[in-house]
């Protein structure tokens, strides 16, 4: 039986199966997961929202935030809706080119988050080591055109991977024991030579991502030495305190990524639903808490979104 499941075959679906070991429980497990993402969602849009409406957050650091709020929605987008369907109504297939888009969308938004993030590692920089040309060096435009370069790199490094995996001959046991088309996932489903596809995904994850970690390390480590050279603490304080929502955003990104990353190759301790709960939780905590630290570390968003709020809630109350 175990060689007949493992003989070659072109499938025309695979099977995701949610939270394995956990069946039983996807309808209390969906509970928290539709919350964590419409939560989401709606944080996300509002700042959108806000920062398209506002003239005087046309700035780079907004647009900036925009970016990764985009990013934010795609990310959770690509994966929740087919988790809900998943734990509400039990649609489990998934087509092999469904499943190697889903893919190859999941994995470039985040490595264009990656490359947001680095931007803004740049853009605090220039805010606290050269303020008087911050205006000069970094515009709308440029901003956009480093977005427009991260979007690029994304597509270029993450569309091997489906072509890679689109000549490999499938297995005839379809099931992938998750709520999403998460690469790894997908590698172990192949008949055949898979090695390069392995070493492909490590190479992106830690060499790629390894250098905007990188890039972002040296942003940092600039501000440091220039904060260092302050002598008020009052200015000390005040400049640490622009760099500590991108430190959180960044600690909420990176670890969770590795984590999931290197269990899917190594960890073969942990066990399954464990880890697919915690790869889930990556895509949503982040998308869900992204707006809140950003609104409560930022005095003139979250004044702006005050406004807004209240403007909407006059003009329905009339």
């Amino acid at each position: 039986m175990a060689d007949f499941n493992r003989t070659p075959s072109d499938p025309s679906t695979f099977i995701l199966m949610g939270i394995s070991g956990l069946e039983a429980a996807h309808i209390w497990i969906s509970i928290p997961f539709s919350m964590f993402y419409i939560i989401g969602l709606l944080g996300n849009f509002m700042l959108l929202f806000v920062v398209g409406k506002e003239q005087s957050l046309h700035k780079p650091m907004y647009l900036l935030l925009c970016m990764l709020a985009l990013t934010d929605i795609c990310i959770s987008t690509s994966v929740m809706p087919n988790a809900l369907c998943i734990f509400w109504f039990n649609l489990k297939g998934i087509t092999v080119h469904g499943c190697l888009t889903q893919m190859f969308f999941l994995h470039s938004v985040s490595i264009i988050q990656s490359a947001v993030l680095v931007t803004m590692a740049f853009d605090r920089y220039v805010a606290i080591c050269n303020p008087l040309r911050y205006a000069t060096i970094l515009t709308n435009a440029r901003i956009a055109k480093l977005g427009l370069v991260g979007l690029i790199r994304a597509v270029l490094l993450m569309l091997p991977l489906p072509l890679l995996l689109s000549r490999q001959p499938f297995c005839d046991n379809h099931i992938i024991p998750h709520t999403y088309c998460e690469h790894m996932a997908v590698v172990k489903m192949s008949c055949g030579e898979t090695t390069v596809n392995k070493m492909y995904g490590l190479v992106i994850a830690f060499v790629v991502l390894g250098l905007d970690l990188m890039l972002i390390a040296l942003s940092y480590s600039l501000i440091i030495r220039a904060v260092l050279r302050i002598s008020s603490k009052k200015a000390h304080q005040k400049a640490l305190n622009t760099c500590t929502a991108h430190i959180c955003v960044m600690l909420m990104s990176y670890p969770p990524f590795f984590f999931s990353s290197l269990t899917h190759r190594f960890g073969q301790g942990i066990a399954p639903h464990i880890h697919i709960i915690l790869a889930n939780l990556y895509f949503l905590l982040p998308t869900m808490l992204n707006p809140v630290i950003y609104g409560v570390k930022n005095k003139e968003l979250r004044e702006k979104v005050v406004k807004c709020t209240c403007r909407m809630c006059f003009l329905r109350g009339h």
